[in-house]
């Protein structure tokens, strides 16, 4: 599979992924979610969803 931003091989062994792994290019480091494994579908995840995710953890401490 290329990434969709720099058009390198992503590396990654498509048999052992599953949905919702996340998996990074080495060149670029976008991330991206495996949002179906047949056929491979990948989602780019966006950089403030980490921000977000951590907002939440600490309103909950």
């Amino acid at each position: 599979m290329i990434c969709p931003e720099c058009e390198s091989a992503l590396d990654f062994d498509e048999d052992e992924v599953e949905e919702g792994d996340v998996i990074v290019c080495d060149e670029c480091g976008t991330e991206y979610e495996i949002v179906a494994t047949d056929p491979l579908e990948l989602s780019k995840v966006e950089e403030d969803y980490e921000d977000e995710e951590e907002l939440g953890e600490e309103e909950e401490e």
